[in-house]
């Protein structure tokens, strides 16, 4: 359910919806919006009458959400999520770029990355200092020398820093040093870690798995959501199909269906959608016409030395070329970089 406020409801009318919903042993969500207060009912398994709550003062309307994502959902808020990253919107009219290597591999290479990134117009840092990967043999990242490393390089270029969170054990960590914590496709039913990522005051990113539907990518998001993380942001990068030629199937279908669904912003990565770097900026192009909300894309200054997903990752001379090509773009939806 969804009890909206009327535009001049005081702060003690507010209160009083939100004490009668604990009331009733349910839990309110206060979700404020550009011209009215919407709060946000979960834990009815039954049905809620809505009559016991249209008749309070400063309750505009009392709405039953047909969906089984309620926060997340646009019947609950219509207006567009922007996330505010440390004064650097996520969401919004202006289009995120998020971009860097895949996993950072030393000072140098990191550095080189994000003074690249940077010049082109990036204003997100993309880097694994973890790296979960499919076989054991494989890098696995830094770890926390990654994470300082990629504070380094925030501190000299401004940007804001991307980065993985593998499990719940290294997230207190991981959180110290992102300002947006990454969730990787394999771990977007990982139900543990999404309650927890509720109680993180950081923005998440949160990708789909290889293998979800549009509706199960939705109710993880919503996990978080409801445990009181309201950053949130979605990450389409690519499903799991039966074509062989490319690394997954970008599904730009996601794109629109989740703009008339969800408030919460869309970021389509074209790098794992791919997997070839010939074509990564052709899907980036793709994603920002469909309507996404930004792209984040892998650049390593050396790709052919890169210890990780060298064969996807843009050189910084080809992600400067795709910058302007998305500038172009941009202007042709409406949207601005």
């Amino acid at each position: 359910m969804l009890v909206v406020m009327k535009p001049n409801a005081t702060e003690g009318e507010i209160a009083r919806v939100v004490e009668k919903i604990r009331a009733l042993g349910l839990t309110p969500h206060t979700i404020p919006g550009a011209q009215r207060v919407a709060i946000g009912v979960t834990g009815n398994r039954g049905g809620i009458e809505t009559t016991q709550f249209e008749t309070m003062p400063g309750v505009a309307d009392a709405i039953r959400v047909s969906q089984p994502f309620k926060l997340v959902s646009r019947e609950v808020k219509a207006e567009d999520t922007v996330i505010d990253v440390g004064g650097v919107p996520l969401g919004g009219r202006a289009l995120t770029v998020m971009a860097g290597p895949c996993s950072v591999e030393s000072k140098e290479q990191i550095l080189e990355a994000a003074h690249a990134v940077k010049a082109a117009g990036a204003r997100f840092l993309r880097g694994g200092a973890f790296k979960p990967r499919t076989s054991p043999y494989e890098f696995q990242g830094l770890a926390e020398e990654g994470l300082k490393l990629l504070a380094l390089a925030r501190e000299e270029t401004g940007l804001k820093i991307v980065t993985e969170v593998m499990d719940a054990e290294t997230l207190p960590m991981v959180a110290d040093y992102a300002d947006v914590l990454q969730i990787g496709a394999r771990n977007m039913q990982n139900f543990s870690l999404m309650k927890q990522l509720g109680q993180v005051r950081r923005p998440i990113l949160l990708k789909r798995g290889p293998s979800a539907t549009i509706k199960e990518w939705l109710m993880a998001a919503e996990y978080v959501v409801a445990g009181g993380n309201y950053q949130v942001a979605l990450c389409e990068r690519g499903i799991r199909t039966f074509e062989t030629m490319t690394r997954n199937t970008l599904d730009l279908n996601a794109v629109p269906v989740l703009k008339a669904l969800t408030h919460l912003p869309v970021i389509v990565d074209p790098s794992h959608g791919i997997g070839l770097r010939a074509h990564v900026a052709a899907m980036a192009r793709a994603g920002i016409a469909a309507g996404a909300d930004g792209i984040i894309v892998e650049v390593h200054p050396c790709p052919e030395k890169a210890l990780s997903d060298g064969q996807q990752s843009l050189l910084p001379s080809e992600f400067e070329d795709l910058m302007k090509q998305v500038r172009v773009i941009a202007g042709a939806v409406g949207r601005t970089v």
